[in-house]
């Protein structure tokens, strides 16, 4: 097959761009910025469906693999902001692909979305607007891309792992965290996880079979305590972590989402409701069985630059 990898120069998109050469597909990466490996410059945001036929034309598949920053806060209301962001661009790029013919497609999405299924009381839509645009893209994208063209769309917990100088964009405070002398004190509740290796083997998998639907993806379900325990270890700072009273991480949450309110802001996760999410286990089953260790000693082996890496 030929395969279009959008976000080809992040974490993920670097690792799905190996992957599927390395199963003998034939890959063309884009992304926004010039490196090593990308083949195109785009910037998705603003390319139109005349600007993307072209570098669809000639390929079977599609992966969109760009990254968003769900706790960038912006005025309110900071849904508009994240739609042209995260949903418009999907919309675009999948009248694109059926345009030109394309028989499969997978998007990097969130967990969240998962939970806002299973938990419907939860109203995690309502709350944060990072999740809104993660269902209105899933949806939206598909109705975009048409019956013709199944959209399988990752739904991704926390991802580990390193390609080359690529990083999640939240292991540098971790990583400084882990190695200071501060306390390690963390919520009672608890993540999946997986790493940067088994969700690029299941988007070529996805790919190969022209797998639709929600596909949730996690290696292990770990407490906010077991993961920073071993993050420590991978460090080479083993110590205790501590468990937060309830209390002590919803007060100060809900004042940041209160400031955020008085000052005419919003972050697409809000911070007056993530409490509920941090003392919530947001596991997912089934579990890939994969042992998680590998991909953490590749995340924090070294210490992470200040700046961090670029994920997907």
């Amino acid at each position: 097959m030929r395969i279009l990898v959008v976000g080809g120069s992040g974490l993920i998109g670097t690792r799905v761009v190996d992957v599927l050469r390395g199963r003998g597909h034939a890959v063309t990466s884009v992304a926004r910025t010039a490196r090593p490996g990308v083949d195109h410059l785009l910037d998705l945001e603003s390319a139109a469906i005349d600007d993307l036929r072209p570098l669809l034309a000639g390929h079977d598949g599609v992966v969109l693999a760009t990254r968003a920053d769900e706790q960038r806060v912006l005025p309110r209301p900071a849904y508009p902001a994240l739609r042209r962001e995260l949903v418009e661009p999907v919309v675009r790029l999948f009248t694109a692909a059926r345009h030109e013919g394309l028989t499969r497609g997978v998007v990097m999405g969130s967990y969240y979305t998962h939970f806002d299924r299973l938990h419907p009381q939860w109203r995690l839509t309502a709350h944060h607007a990072y999740v809104r645009c993660r269902r209105d893209q899933a949806g939206e994208g598909r109705a975009a891309a048409g019956p013709g063209l199944p959209v399988a769309v990752l739904e991704l917990p926390f991802v580990f792992g390193r390609a080359g100088d690529r990083l999640p964009n939240w292991a540098g405070p971790l990583d400084r965290w882990a190695r200071s002398r501060a306390p390690l004190v963390v919520p009672v509740g608890g993540t999946a996880t997986a790493s940067v290796d088994s969700v690029a083997d299941i988007t070529a998998d996805a790919l190969e079979q022209a797998r639709g639907g929600d596909v949730p993806v996690a290696d292990e379900n770990l407490s906010w305590a077991e993961m920073m325990t071993r993050i420590a270890g991978s460090v080479g700072r083993p110590r205790r972590v501590g468990r937060l009273p309830a209390a002590a991480v919803r007060a100060p949450l809900r004042c940041g989402g209160l400031l955020h309110a008085l000052a005419g802001r919003e972050a697409g996760i809000n911070p007056a409701h993530l409490a509920d999410l941090l003392l919530a286990e947001l596991f997912l089953t089934p579990t890939t069985g994969r042992s998680l260790d590998p991909a953490l000693r590749d995340t924090f082996a070294e210490p992470v630059p200040s700046a961090g890496g670029t994920p997907a």
